[in-house]
C-alpha cells in the first residue's frame, strides 16, 4: 500500500516512508500458528462421535476467536500503520476501517528523543518521541532503522528553517 501522493503539498517530497519494525508482527504470526496447531490437535485427538464433533466445534470457535483477536487484527494494524517523513512534516497514519492521520510540521518540533531496549538495539529499531510547540507529541513506536530516522529528522529540521527564511526574504 503506497502512501497517497494527494496528501502532500506542491513542493513537498517524501524522504522516508516506513511501517513499524517487523518484530511487531512476530507475536501475531506465532499466535496464528498456535491457534492453527490447536485446531489440528483438536481435530486429530477428539473422537469422531457426536460429542467429539461438538468438542471440535468448541475448540474451533475458541481458536478462531484467538486467531482473529490476537493474530489477524494486530497483524493488519501493523500492516496499515505508516510513518512518513517529508521535507515539511511528519505524518503518522494508522487504522483499518477508520483511518487516523496526524501531521506534525517540522518547524514546530522542538525536541526528539530515541528510546531503545537491548532487543531494539540488536534489531536496529526503537521508539522515537517527537515533541512540538503546543504540548503535542508524536510517538513512532517500533520505528525500523531508528537511528537513521532520528538523524534524518534532525537534518530535515535543520533544513526547514533555512528554506522558510529564504522564502520570507524573497517576499519581503
Amino acid at each position: 500500500m503506497a502512501f497517497p501522493e494527494d496528501v502532500l503539498a506542491d513542493e513537498e517530497e517524501i524522504v522516508l516512508h516506513l511501517r513499524p519494525h517487523w518484530k511487531a508482527a512476530v507475536a501475531p504470526v506465532l499466535i496464528l500458528a498456535l491457534t492453527l496447531t490447536g485446531l489440528v490437535l483438536g481435530w486429530v485427538k477428539l473422537p469422531g462421535t457426536e460429542a467429539g464433533r461438538i468438542g471440535l466445534l468448541l475448540v474451533a470457535a475458541i481458536m478462531l476467536y484467538y486467531a482473529v483477536r490476537y493474530g489477524a487484527l494486530p497483524l493488519l494494524e501493523w500492516h496499515a500503520t505508516r510513518y512518513v517523513l517529508t521535507t515539511e512534516r511528519i505524518l503518522l497514519q494508522r487504522g483499518l476501517l477508520t483511518r487516523e492521520r496526524r501531521d506534525l510540521p517540522l518547524n514546530r518540533i522542538n525536541d526528539h528523543a530515541l528510546t531503545q531496549s537491548l532487543l531494539d538495539r540488536l534489531l536496529g529499531s526503537g521508539t522515537l518521541t517527537v515533541d512540538s510547540i503546543g504540548e503535542q507529541n508524536v510517538v513512532l513506536a517500533g520505528a525500523p532503522a531508528a537511528e537513521l530516522v532520528q538523524s534524518t529528522l534532525y537534518e530535515l529540521i535543520e533544513l526547514a528553517p533555512a528554506g522558510e527564511t529564504e522564502e520570507e526574504e524573497q517576499v519581503g
